[in-house]
């Protein structure tokens, strides 16, 4: 059951850097911008073809870690998609990293997962010919119920149009990778999207106004904001790859269905460790009213996941 494992530390992780996440985008003193915070995130995540480096060690490749000997020329189609995949991905993040500077991550974190997963699974039926699951229209409603809860009791209407606004587009770029790994293989898909992040990344800075925008915020940052920020899309790689490689040794529904646990490990981060952290990282509510409200629309969330994907 090492795949269960993996998938549950990937799920931790995740959590470590949404919380890591809000602080970065919140504290004036660090990166306030998202749209830059953005910018190097796709940036950073880019140069994660350095795996394929890994892979030439003799014993690897066999055992599921990318090789250069399996990327090809990329066609048209390879380029487009992975050019779009960058492009859904930084819009997501903009819209994310401007909702975590209103609100904890604990609000906005599950409700972004509920409105990616519900209309990554609209867009994979309509475009992709991917059937649902029996207890999808269940899954629907829990998802939306927990979602309600949070943005009824937790969210300003701004807050509210930048989580939707990010689970879109979420959504089109998990559907955006899907369809890059069906034309091709997974090895050269994952080499191409991420050649494309960083070219999309860079493309941006042909813009006058972005490249202003970027170099006046990169001035402002402290060689030790700048570590924090390298942690953090470090430690997002790492767990990106835990859930891939759970994905590829063990059950594909049970892994996406675990996608619930980031959320109850963000709640357990803000009871356990809450007093110790920055107030710019948010989850310092101690008020007993707030906690049990949060439990219980990530719950319901979190059983909304599970039944759509069994």
């Amino acid at each position: 059951m090492t795949w269960l494992l993996l998938a549950t530390a990937g799920q931790f992780l995740n959590a470590v850097v949404a919380v890591l996440d809000k602080y970065i985008v919140t504290d004036e003193k660090v990166l306030p911008r998202p749209f830059v915070y953005a910018f190097y995130s796709c940036l950073i995540t880019g140069f994660w073809v350095v795996i394929y480096l890994v892979g030439l060690i003799p014993g690897l490749h066999h055992v599921g870690v990318p090789h250069f000997s399996n990327v090809q020329s990329p066609s048209i189609q390879v380029v487009g998609m992975s050019f779009l995949a960058a492009y859904t991905f930084f819009m997501a993040l903009v819209s994310m990293y401007d909702a975590l500077k209103h609100a904890d991550a604990s609000d906005v974190m599950p409700v972004i997962g509920a409105v990616s997963a519900v209309s990554t699974f609209g867009m994979s039926y309509l475009f992709l010919g991917i059937k649902l699951s029996p207890n999808f229209i269940w899954g629907i409603a829990l998802l939306a119920v927990g979602t309600l809860l949070v943005s009824q009791m937790r969210f300003t209407k701004g807050v509210v149009l930048h989580t939707i606004h990010s689970g879109i587009f979420f959504a089109l770029h998990y559907i955006a990778m899907k369809g890059l790994f069906q034309e091709t293989s997974f090895d050269d898909g994952f080499f191409w999207s991420r050649i494309g992040f960083v070219m999309f990344a860079l493309s941006l800075l042909l813009v006058p106004a972005y490249y202003e925008k970027i170099t006046a915020q990169t001035k402002k940052v402290t060689r030790k904001s700048g570590e924090l920020v390298l942690v953090t899309k470090i430690l997002a790689g790492v767990a990106a790859f835990m859930l891939l490689k759970a994905t590829d040794l063990g059950d594909v529904t049970v892994v996406q269905a675990l996608d619930g646990l980031k959320y109850v490990f963000i709640i357990l981060l803000s009871i356990v460790a809450g007093r110790f952290i920055p107030v710019a990282a948010g989850e310092n509510d101690w008020d007993a009213q707030v906690i049990l409200r949060k439990v219980l629309f990530i719950c319901v969330i979190s059983i909304g996941f599970v039944m759509l994907f069994i």
